[in-house]
């Protein structure tokens, strides 16, 4: 299939935003009590909430774009994949962030990305209990933050503003992962100037640092492609910038990796990550 442009995915932003939103209302349709949680091979845990949601997020992203591969987690744990992936496909986590579904806190997400040549290139994170989804797009200047209705279309914000990175302080914020704070990641905040850190679920962790309200979110350990490849997208988009923890450029599409990378390093302050990665 042919390469997606930036400029192409700008037009379909919208679309995927109104995916996005639609999903959100699927998951915010389900009591917690109905979610009939159940855990994965992996041992991770899973709800009739993630699946409501990755329902919605295929059926509308075939509509939208047919032919597109589409990779999505619940879809990869069954083992259904896409036979050929190609240059261009969608990464998908219908509902990142199950733990904190489940415990009733209200930092979990919907991610859609688009990856075009191995990198994100547009991503939209909606955050179905806080009313609130992020979007951007690289190369074409567009990130911003909506507030809306969900199932509502992106055309019905009720708020839309522009979002950026901020230069890093002389005391960095700190986004750190609540289930997955592992011991290399605690060396690397042992040796940073950091003046406050908060615990936080889901890849809104991206969102924070796009907007200007956090400064780094690094993650040493091993994750899923599809937890960070929205989050990636809004913040490069936004001016910031994301590393493997070696400091190299994280590819996606690693089918034979199982779709895993080997951690990262976030930072909304782009001049500042390799200075961060060398530590």
């Amino acid at each position: 299939m042919q390469t997606i442009s930036p400029q192409q995915a700008e037009k379909l932003i919208d679309a995927i935003s109104d995916i996005a939103s639609r999903a959100s209302a699927a998951i915010l349709a389900i009591p917690l009590s109905a979610a009939a949680q159940r855990t994965k091979d992996d041992l991770s845990p899973v709800t009739a909430a993630d699946e409501a949601a990755e329902a919605v997020i295929l059926e509308g992203l075939a509509r939208l774009c047919p032919g597109v591969p589409v990779v999505a987690e619940e879809s990869v744990a069954q083992g259904r994949l896409p036979d050929l992936i190609g240059d261009s496909f969608f990464l998908v986590d219908p509902l990142d962030g199950t733990k904190e579904f489940i415990a009733g806190r209200n930092e979990y997400t919907v991610n859609i990305a688009l990856i075009t040549g191995g990198t994100p290139i547009a991503g939209v994170i909606a955050a179905p209990a806080q009313g609130r989804l992020w979007r951007g797009v690289i190369g074409v200047g567009l990130a911003e933050r909506l507030r809306l209705a969900f199932s509502a279309p992106a055309s019905e914000a009720t708020e839309r503003r522009a979002i950026h990175v901020r230069p890093a302080p002389a005391l960095l914020k700190a986004a750190m992962s609540r289930s997955h704070l592992d011991s290399a990641t605690q060396d690397l905040m042992s040796r940073l100037p950091i003046g406050e850190r908060y615990m936080c679920g889901s890849s809104v962790k991206f969102c924070h640092l796009a907007e200007g309200s956090a400064d780094i979110y690094p993650r040493l350990s091993p994750t899923c492609e599809w937890d960070i490849a929205a989050g990636i997208a809004i913040l490069a988009a936004a001016g910031g910038a994301v590393a493997a923890p070696d400091g190299g450029v994280l590819r996606f599409g690693n089918r034979a990796d199982k779709f895993r990378v080997p951690g990262f390093i976030a930072a909304g302050d782009a001049q500042s990550l390799k200075r961060l990665a060398e530590r």
